[in-house]
């Protein structure tokens, strides 16, 4: 029953994603995408790192946002967990989480300006919703049995940190190094709508056409992605929290009348501000509807079916290079799955709106590179994760080799986690594809930037507010999905 669950459901997704391929605008109209994709090569290949001052700023400040961002998220994520129970808390966070990092920059750049303090809250504050989630789901799944024993009158604090704390402590600390890789690749996305950070010197290094100094900045990103784990170090962490608000920058100065102005005028419907009342505010709510809103949910939900399938069919073809039963366990084994390892570090370390601007630049602007970028992302997480979780399954003495171990033995056991994992990411898929639109696919977030560039912040906020409506509707039809077919997944289980 179970299998022809998930097989019908399988194919209404593939289906469904055939049919969107039909009605998506996936051509290439760069004049020659080939040549260009070529100077970018030889500038990986031929990489210019001799502006060390120029590199040397935009890691700094990519690592300081990181850090102050997380960690921001990170504390106020554990004490929101502790409450999590409470309705108007879970939905609250639902809700912060729902807003893509950009959106968020988007909306402190308006009243904030150029300051550091604009970058660390959209870090901080959707972090801070995934954080409060995510540590309730791991302090939920540690055992109670040590609650019951400890010594009558003991604190509620002292009862949470040596029964359920402790168990969940190397769970949340495996959890929040993987949190900080991904608050390297937001503080890097940061650079695009201005912030002083990798993002931004990529961009300003393409648009004029230095693929070596492009090369650099890619290396460096991915040098610091890989080798994490060596310099992140729990005795130097402190360090880094400590350093990194210094490292931020001063930025332009906060107009605190502006903070005011944007909410209490630049954010009120149009409407309203004029005097108008419901009667002039409903003809302009359809309006908007009508000619942003609806095209732009459209299309974001057309993109996101085509790049959910690709992610999942991408998944299952690179999970085999970090699988032992596919690299073998001796020494040669152990370089391909080495090099197996390092593709998909790259794969999963490239946001994808970095890798869909790059796209773009090569292919020229269709939803195509989107999907490409979405799918390799989220391919990369997918697969190093379901392939992780191969090297736990035994198999036995005469099981076949090749391509019947992969079809008959090892992907009918994956399958069940893997599906989990695809309707995990779903969400996220969705968010990203919104945000995409920033770079002119005509996604929710294209509307989003046309508003806030004409300055009508009104319409802006609208379109923000349903995009993350949006999002918590996939959200809870994938959870729905998960629990209808019995897949028990939870994002502890993260890399």
């Amino acid at each position: 029953m179970w299998q022809s669950k998930t097989v019908r459901t399988s194919l209404a997704l593939v289906v469904l994603a055939i049919a969107c391929l039909a009605l998506a605008d996936l051509q290439i109209s760069a004049h020659d995408p080939w040549a260009e994709l070529g100077r970018l090569m030889r500038g990986l290949i031929h990489p210019d790192f001799t502006a060390v001052d120029f590199l040397g700023t935009a890691v700094v400040r990519t690592l300081a946002f990181a850090f102050v961002g997380v960690g921001a998220g990170a504390a106020a994520g554990l004490l929101l967990a502790l409450l999590f129970q409470h309705r108007a808390v879970r939905t609250t966070c639902a809700f912060v989480r729902a807003i893509h990092e950009l959106f968020w920059a988007l909306i402190f750049l308006q009243f904030f300006g150029l300051h550091p303090l604009a970058g660390v809250l959209a870090i901080a504050i959707p972090y801070a919703g995934i954080f409060a989630k995510v540590y309730a789901e791991i302090l939920d799944e540690s055992d109670p049995q040590p609650s019951k024993v400890i010594p009558h009158g003991s604190g509620m604090v002292s009862a949470l940190l040596y029964t359920r704390f402790s168990q969940a402590l190397p769970h949340l600390v495996t959890y929040t190094a993987y949190r900080l890789e991904c608050g390297l690749r937001s503080s890097a996305v940061l650079g695009f709508v201005g912030m002083p950070t990798l993002g931004f010197y990529l961009e300003s290094s393409f648009a004029q056409g230095h693929y070596t100094t492009v090369g650099a900045l890619l290396l460096l990103f991915y040098g610091l992605i890989g080798t994490l784990r060596l310099w992140v170090r729990p005795r130097l962490l402190p360090l880094y929290l400590l350093a990194a608000p210094f490292l931020l920058g001063d930025g332009l100065p906060i107009r605190w009348q502006s903070v005011s102005r944007f909410f209490t005028e630049d954010i009120v419907p149009e409407p309203l501000r004029q005097g108008d009342g419901v009667a002039g505010l409903v003809p302009w709510l359809g309006n908007l509807l009508v000619d942003e809103a609806l095209p732009g949910i459209w299309n974001t939900l057309l993109l996101t079916q085509i790049a959910l399938v690709a992610t999942g069919l991408l998944a299952l073809m690179l999970y085999p290079l970090v699988s032992q039963h596919f690299t073998g366990r001796h020494a040669s084994g152990r370089v391909r799955g080495a090099l197996g390892h390092g593709v998909l570090v790259v794969l999963r370390s490239t946001p994808e709106y970095l890798l869909a601007f790059i796209l773009l630049q090569l292919w020229g602007p269709s939803m195509l590179p989107a999907v490409v970028a979405l799918a390799i992302h989220n391919g990369g997480i997918i697969g190093h994760l379901v392939g992780q979780r191969s090297n736990a399954i035994a198999l036995r003495a005469d099981a076949p080799h090749g391509i019947e171990r992969y079809a008959f033995e090892l992907t009918p056991r994956l399958y069940g986690p893997f599906l989990a994992l695809l309707f995990y990411r779903w969400e996220i898929i969705m968010r990203e594809t919104a945000i995409l639109g920033i770079l002119g696919i005509a996604t929710l977030g294209f509307h989003v930037d046309s508003a806030i560039q004409e300055i009508r912040f009104d319409r802006a906020m609208i379109l923000i507010l349903i995009t993350a409506l949006l999002n918590i509707g996939v959200d809870i039809l994938a959870r729905r999905l998960r629990n209808r077919l019995r897949l028990r997944h939870t994002a502890s289980c993260e890399p």
